[in-house]
C-alpha cells in the first residue's frame, strides 16, 4: 500500500520505501563495508535455514 512520503506509523517510526541504490568500493566508508558484510551473512543463514 502506498502512503505519501513523511507520514508514520503507529510505533511512531517513519514509513520506508524502497530504493534501488548502486553500491560503489571507491566512495564506500567503513560502515558501508560493515553492512555490506552483515548483509551477506544474513543472506548466508537465510540460504541455510
Amino acid at each position: 500500500m502506498n502512503r505519501p512520503s513523511g507520514r508514520k506509523e503507529a510505533s511512531g517510526m517513519p514509513i520506508g520505501k524502497k530504493e534501488d541504490v548502486e553500491f560503489s568500493r571507491e566512495l564506500a566508508d567503513q560502515d558501508d563495508l560493515k553492512a555490506q558484510e552483515r548483509a551477506a551473512a544474513a543472506d548466508t543463514r537465510q540460504q541455510q535455514e
